[in-house]
């Protein structure tokens, strides 16, 4: 892909902004309304149709506005999104909920599933090595647009009773960065086309190792998710090597 100009930058930056907010396709309209880009309509519509052109966003075919696509979310975490900090006082509350099962791995992982689903409103999954799964927040995605699908619906809950399916996804992972992020096309899955995976590799070998996840719409909040599931993984990376 060649290189964005500031502008179109810009743009794209405020139609996934808008998306992940509103789960709703993204016209020009809403656009000129809200944002002061100094354009007019017809310019926002055309670099629309550049950024659409270049795979950044797509037009669904009920819609005249436009969504990103997996391309346009991964420019948009890697250098568009300014990631939060995440707050010392929810540092200190994860770390009490983890800390009397630091010696009880898969107490531990239990608890952690729990947490990481309270934190971010999100399905949350505990993955061992050895091939025990924990997950907990499955009620959150029923109240996500994209999961009043009952299909996605179904196929996402069976995805996790299924530790060979997630083996797969999780061996995905790109290089060795602490947060490895998939959407869409890249879980291997058709009916997982408007979903994202965030995930954390913690400790190392086979023993207390695994991965610590959060599955939901591609559209999630990952300025916040992103944080808060790297935290999860650094600590319980330090409590597994207790067990």
């Amino acid at each position: 892909m060649e290189g964005l100009s500031d502008r179109r930058k810009e743009l794209l930056k405020i139609i996934i902004d808008e998306y992940i907010e509103s789960a709703e396709p993204v016209g020009s309209e809403t656009i000129v309304s809200k944002y002061n880009l100094g354009v007019s309509p017809a310019t926002v519509r055309n670099e629309m149709v550049v950024l659409t052109n270049a795979g950044y966003l797509k037009q669904p075919h009920t819609s005249a506005g436009r969504i990103p696509t997996p391309v346009g979310l991964k420019l948009y975490i890697g250098d568009l999104m300014k990631e939060s900090n995440l707050p010392v006082k929810d540092e200190v509350t994860i770390k009490e909920s983890l800390w009397e099962n630091r010696f009880q791995f898969h107490r531990l992982l239990r608890s952690a599933a729990r947490e990481l689903a309270e934190q971010t409103g999100s399905l949350a999954i505990a993955y061992s090595e050895d091939g025990d799964v924990f997950y907990s927040g499955a009620s959150h995605i029923l109240e996500m647009p994209e999961f009043y699908d009952i299909d996605l619906t179904r196929s996402v809950l069976e995805l996790i009773d299924r530790q060979e399916s997630l083996s797969e996804i999780f061996d995905r992972a790109v290089g060795d960065l602490p947060v490895q992020v998939l959407l869409g096309d890249e879980l291997g899955e058709s009916y997982l086309e408007y979903c994202g995976v965030v995930y954390s590799p913690f400790g190392s070998g086979k023993k207390n190792a695994g991965v610590i996840a959060v599955l939901g719409p591609s559209r999630m909040q990952f300025n916040r998710v992103i944080p808060t599931v790297r935290y999860f993984g650094d600590l319980l990376t330090e409590f597994s090597k207790n067990g």
